[in-house]
């Protein structure tokens, strides 16, 4: 559990009795390949951080797969809209790789935001970043052509590249498994 409470530190630093409280609503999972940890008949109402392994945040649409995010080790992460719309999902969360993981309850956490200003803190700043991140990630759809996004991806991600399947990475660049083959063959 210190993975959770090293990974809010980096963004805001927290105390020994919120750290603590923090802890106390964890719990430990775990889900083989291929398993869920949502899906999109569900309504979304806990914040997931990765200890060991691979997810996909994922949407099916017209039969296509669209893959907006991945999550490896160290990150938290969360179907917000889900939550806050208080309906069910769109996107499924899908492990890549058998994964573990830990997860709790959105309404615990606002009820230790509401006691612990610093958890408020971090989770303000938490929500900027993945609010910068969700804005760079529409940009680079908007913007780039295909060679330049995998050309990103190859420099922001060289070892999660190495891990997840050529499928997933073309369905997260937006394009077809032979498109993505021609322009690996271009060095």
């Amino acid at each position: 559990m210190n993975e959770l409470i090293e990974f809010c530190n980096k963004i805001s630093i927290l105390d020994e009795i919120s750290s603590a409280d923090l802890n106390s609503i964890l719990k430990t999972k775990s889900v083989k390949k291929n398993e869920y940890l949502a899906d999109s008949n569900s309504h979304s109402k806990e914040l997931f951080f990765i200890k060991k392994g691979i997810v996909k945040l994922c949407f099916n649409g017209n039969g296509k797969e669209f893959i907006m995010r991945f999550f490896e080790e160290n990150i938290l992460f969360a179907d917000i809209e889900s939550y806050v719309h208080k309906k069910h999902s769109k996107y499924e969360i899908v492990a890549i790789e058998d994964t573990e993981y830990y997860s709790f309850s959105f309404l615990e956490f606002e009820q230790l935001c509401l006691k612990h200003h610093r958890l408020e803190t971090f989770f303000r700043k938490f929500m900027t970043i993945a609010n910068l991140n969700m804005m760079k990630r529409i940009s680079e759809i908007l913007e780039e052509d295909a060679t330049k996004r995998y050309s990103n991806f190859r420099a922001q991600n060289p070892k999660l590249l190495e891990r997840i399947s050529l499928g997933d990475l073309a369905n997260y660049l937006g394009i077809t498994q032979v498109s993505l083959s021609r322009i690996r063959a271009i060095k």
